[in-house]
């Protein structure tokens, strides 16, 4: 499942285990559940950090336990539902009052995928591990907040084709080439390492929380916008 940890202003959200920590309804509400207390106990100079044990960060959602229905329909059903219930993982990322760091230091597929680029900055292992988005080669459409995720955190057109329209399967060094992640490490130790460095630095800012959301939030209008997040268009905040 998942773990939270404190570390001063350092939030270290992990998925534990060796298993490929997919999202089914348990999954999905341990992770909802830590995002709000996070969110309720951020100061300024906090910051959240994303990591998973083992081989994969995240691959994505629980396909097995959607097939275990024991029909079409049912299965669909499943899916659909956890497409529902993750909506607000994504939009607790969005609007989480502090900077965020996903630690990718194993596959990240699907769902993965998109729960780790929710993050401000990812941070990525060279030598394993990939991103990649499976919709294409398993017959399965993309969510419609999937689609605005992907359109408003990856400038590259052609990049945001390869990954949805081709299956590409995309390596440390070469997300880091094409602006995907903000950088690729040679193993997991400098991955966690870089990952804390970032965001410890980020939290000597002190940055107001709620500032720092609302600009979040108007970075991303669209993605905001089908999450059902509001989004003040000007505020004052008391420093």
């Amino acid at each position: 499942m998942c773990t939270l940890e404190k570390r001063g202003n350092l939030f270290i959200l992990t998925f534990t285990g060796e298993d490929q920590h997919r999202f089914n309804p348990n999954v999905i509400g341990s992770l909802l559940s830590l995002l709000s207390q996070v969110k309720a106990e951020a100061t300024r100079g906090s910051a959240l950090i994303t990591q998973a044990q083992g081989k994969f960060f995240s691959n994505g959602f629980d396909l097995d336990w959607a097939q275990a229905a024991g029909s079409e329909q049912g299965a669909a059903e499943r899916l659909h539902h956890m497409v529902d219930l993750f909506r607000p993982v994504i939009a607790a990322l969005l609007s989480l009052p502090m900077p965020t760091v996903a630690a990718i230091t194993g596959h990240a597929a699907a769902g993965g995928f998109a729960l780790a680029l929710s993050h401000d900055y990812l941070i990525m292992r060279k030598d394993r591990g990939v991103l990649y988005m499976s919709e294409v080669d398993i017959a399965l459409t993309i969510p419609d907040y999937f689609n605005a995720l992907f359109r408003e955190k990856i400038g590259d057109a052609s990049v945001r084709r390869d990954f949805l329209l081709r299956g590409l399967k995309m390596k440390g060094d070469e997300a880091e080439k094409r602006g995907v992640v903000e950088a690729a490490y040679g193993g997991e130790a400098e991955v966690k390492q870089a990952s804390v460095r970032l965001a410890e630095n980020f939290g000597k800012r002190k940055w107001h929380g709620e500032v720092y959301a609302e600009i979040r939030k108007g970075l991303y209008p669209q993605l905001s916008a089908i999450l059902g997040l509001t989004h003040k268009a000007y505020t004052i905040a008391r420093l």
